[in-house]
């Protein structure tokens, strides 16, 4: 039987993650190992500047105080003794699409098991109903039984975001790119009681561009979005330019 770690950064109690477990302990070993509380937004960040701590709530289900990227490294060096066959990390409370992913915890606990050496995904899905979470769980086991272990890799990630719609509407599954976000409004302040001002980060939903093939568009249109993802940025189509910058301007002189 194959060994899956479960993560996410909504919480060891969250919805997402305890519908995924009791669906995938059908047919897989599950160990959950998750934030104590609720950690969105917490992207890529380490607990560096005070200790961890792990309790037990159960078998097989352990909290951290801690980020989820904290949480899949006490998972891997500590927690979990035997072999790990794939890290999940989700289902997310709400969906993790384009820009998204650089602020996103359950993103980043998935990337950190590839940093690792460890396949993974990351699972969101835009919807607050227990039922759904439950369908999406059901999506993401026949995916598994369909074989997903053969394709999976360690040098990228699967960044999987399903509709928040049942499960007979769903149209088909896509594999797109990451769209792009447009925000507005986005800081909001108030002031408290004594007139000093406080500030809110988020305002309206933001709009999204990219075209028909991105995750934002499946998603739209009732299609679950597999996005494969790297940690490598680097903008190669920019390198004849900053090459001819520096030659030209920064290497015919001493740069002091």
């Amino acid at each position: 039987m194959k060994n899956i770690l479960l993560t996410n950064d909504d919480g060891v109690f969250a919805e997402g993650i305890s519908e995924l477990a009791k669906v995938l302990r059908r047919k897989y070993q599950v160990t959950i190992v998750a934030p104590d509380r609720e950690r969105s937004a917490a992207s890529h960040s380490l607990t560096i500047h005070h200790p961890l701590r792990i309790f037990k709530i159960k078998e097989d289900k352990y909290a951290v105080d801690g980020t989820p990227t904290d949480c899949v490294i006490l998972a891997t060096h500590k927690i979990i003794q035997s072999k790990i066959d794939l890290v999940i990390s989700g289902i997310n409370n709400g969906p993790n699409m384009g820009e998204d992913i650089l602020y996103s915890g359950t993103v980043a606990a998935a990337i950190e098991a590839m940093n690792l050496g460890l396949p993974a995904i990351a699972v969101s899905m835009g919807s607050r109903d227990k039922g759904e979470f439950s369908e999406g769980a059901e999506i993401l086991l026949r995916m598994l039984d369909n074989n997903l272990f053969s394709i999976l890799t360690t040098d990228c990630i699967l960044n999987i975001n399903l509709p928040p719609v049942p499960l007979k509407e769903i149209n088909s599954v896509k594999v797109t790119k990451l769209g792009h976000r447009v925000y507005s409004d986005f800081i909001k302040e108030r002031k408290d009681p004594r007139g000093r001002p406080y500030f809110w980060i988020g305002g309206q939903t933001p709009k999204w561009t990219g075209g028909v093939e991105t995750d934002f568009h499946a998603v739209e249109n009732n299609s679950v979005s597999i996005t494969p993802i790297t940690i490598d940025m680097t903008k190669y189509a920019y390198f004849p330019t900053i090459k001819k910058w520096v030659e030209n301007k920064l290497n015919t002189q001493p740069l002091l």
